[in-house]
């Protein structure tokens, strides 16, 4: 946890899932020179009259080092090179403000969890709190859903969302035809009066899974979210450039860090300068 501007916030975890090593990054490079045989990878200077064979292919993608790449990267700024090299995260427990950042910068593959299909345990809870704001207080408090720590922020927080919830009760007829599955309508008058035994009920039953269709609005920025990123090396070194800087937004900051602290010194090596 780390404490900014006087509020406990939780920091993002990261693994690294998937890299596809710097080999095909020299290949291409000793392509654009035709200089195969000036490797000192073996395996890259057979390619000067070879076509690679599956074996070789998996030990281009094992070379650890590239003088050459080293140079491209760091003397001759030829960095297209580096975009045939790529890297995926797996990264939990970011924020969905974090994700707007993520999303300004361009080239990356994203996938991040759905709120249209993964908030019916937030609803379940609204409904089966039947207007009791401390019920549902409680039961989202220990969803554990938010980068902040501090459990009066987060009260703040939940209570904004219960507050939303309820006007807009007042507003649609069919509050809970569209709040929980068809299947678990007759839950809300088998239950009625019982919110502990309402809202065990709704969640052992059918969700239903596109409800953040009509509730998205009611959560914030300071929302955990989930994601895999993919990365070519190009684009992560512009990245960790900007977002591991003081002038990045903290919490992307963080997540950058973890980022870079998974990632192989073989990549870093062509893309974080050395301080």
């Amino acid at each position: 946890m780390e404490n900014v501007y006087g509020i406990e916030y939780s920091k993002p975890e990261v693994i690294l899932m998937q890299d596809t090593g710097i080999g095909v990054a020299e290949t291409a490079a000793r392509t654009c020179y035709d200089s195969f045989s000036n490797s000192e990878n073996e395996v890259i200077n057979y390619i000067e009259d070879n076509m690679p064979d599956a074996k070789m292919c998996d030990d281009i993608n094992d070379i650890q080092e590239s003088n050459l790449l080293g140079d491209l990267a760091w003397t001759y700024f030829h960095h297209s090179i580096l975009e045939h090299a790529n890297l995926s995260f797996l990264v939990r427990g970011t924020s969905r403000g974090v994700l707007q950042e993520h999303a300004r910068h361009r080239i990356q593959a994203i996938s991040v969890r759905s709120t249209r299909y993964t908030m019916s345990s937030i609803i379940n809870a609204f409904v089966a709190s039947q207007g009791d704001k401390e019920f549902f207080i409680d039961k989202i408090l220990g969803f554990n859903m938010f980068v902040t720590c501090d459990e009066g922020y987060n009260r703040l927080e939940i209570s904004g969302m219960f507050d939303k919830l309820a006007y807009q009760q007042t507003k649609v007829e069919n509050f809970e035809e569209i709040s929980v599955a068809k299947s678990s309508l007759d839950f809300l008058e088998a239950f009625k009066g019982n919110s502990q035994a309402m809202f065990d009920a709704l969640q052992d039953g059918k969700k239903k899974r596109n409800v953040g269709d009509a509730f998205k609005h009611i959560i914030t920025d300071n929302v955990k979210v989930d994601m895999v990123v993919t990365f070519n090396l190009r684009s992560l070194k512009n990245y960790f450039t900007l977002r591991d800087s003081g002038a990045a937004f903290f919490q992307i900051r963080w997540l950058a860090q973890e980022m870079m602290r998974v990632t192989p010194t073989k990549y870093l090596n062509l893309i974080v300068k050395k301080k």
